[in-house]
């Protein structure tokens, strides 16, 4: 006979925000859980892009042991130039057009996965490389017995992904695909591009029906998307609240944001970052008060 699985109480929902952000969200769950609130324990588990890799680090080593990693990991000197210069910018850039030229969401997901297919024929390598960069940040290559979402843009039809254990991907491919903001990632027959450009940069509607929802934004509830596309984590959490979830959102303050920068992809931010969300954490710790977070 078997047993029909819960529905998920608790959900901790992990947005995008590129290394920095990354090194952010460690520090925060980190500060929660020495605060005894165990938020990685969650029973749904939403990551995008920098937040899907946090989400699956999560799922397979101590918020504590990544925190203090990411502080004692030296950054070679190789990392610090391959992500300062032009670059980023002119990545900023041509996406920022890409959405300015799009009439809605879906319009927008179609042109991006179209750029990201270019970007990855130009460097047929690329993929396999990107592959064996996070295969190296995840402690466990796979699924966790609990709910985790990993969302992606499928690259040729610009049609929103969820990518979960029972979705034929394996986990190291779902976070690469989720975090592939430029060139798209090949997985099979099908090809993904970053999964911020689903919804936003949180996805924070995967997280409907969950009576009690945090949610970490790294880029503080921004969009890249205009206001009248009803895309900003604003009207997420709003929807939220209006079906009955209880939403908690953790935004980074003034220190963290100092820690990040003006690249958010620099590997040098990542200590201070770290820093700034576990003293986040610990000051957030006293917002979930609810017995739900604490078991």
């Amino acid at each position: 006979m078997t047993h029909p699985t819960p529905s998920p109480r608790t959900a901790l929902v992990l947005g995008g925000g590129g290394s920095a952000g990354n090194a952010w969200l460690l520090g925060v769950v980190a500060g929660l859980a020495d605060a005894g609130v165990p938020v990685h324990r969650a029973d749904l588990l939403v990551g995008t892009s920098a937040g899907a890799t946090a989400a699956a680090q999560l799922c397979g080593a101590e918020p504590t042991d990544l925190y203090a990693q990411v502080l004692e990991t030296p950054i070679p000197p190789r990392a610090r130039a391959a992500t300062q210069g032009r670059p980023v910018a002119d990545h900023l850039a041509r996406t920022a057009a890409l959405i300015a030229a799009s009439s809605d969401p879906a319009d927008m997901r179609r042109r991006i996965g179209a750029d990201a297919l270019e970007l990855a024929d130009a460097d047929p390598g690329l993929r396999d490389r990107w592959r064996g960069i996070v295969a190296a940040r995840l402690p466990v290559h796979d699924w966790p017995r609990r709910r985790l979402l990993v969302t992606a843009v499928d690259a040729r039809t610009g049609a929103p992904v969820v990518l979960d254990r029972e979705s034929g991907v394996d986990l190291v491919d779902a976070v690469a695909a989720s975090t592939s903001g430029g060139a798209a990632y090949r997985v099979g027959e099908r090809s993904y591009v970053d999964g911020g450009y689903r919804t936003n940069a949180d996805n924070a509607d995967l997280a409907e029906g969950c009576p009690h929802v945090l949610v970490l934004s790294p880029l503080g509830g921004r969009s890249r998307t205009p206001a009248q596309w009803g895309l900003h984590l604003a009207s997420q959490v709003e929807r939220l609240r209006d079906t009955g979830s209880e939403v908690t959102v953790g935004l980074p303050d003034d220190i963290a944001l100092a820690a990040f920068g003006d690249n958010l992809m620099d590997p040098t931010t990542r200590p201070p970052a770290a820093r700034a969300g576990y003293a986040q954490g610990r000051a957030l710790a006293d917002e979930l008060n609810a017995p739900a977070w604490h078991r």
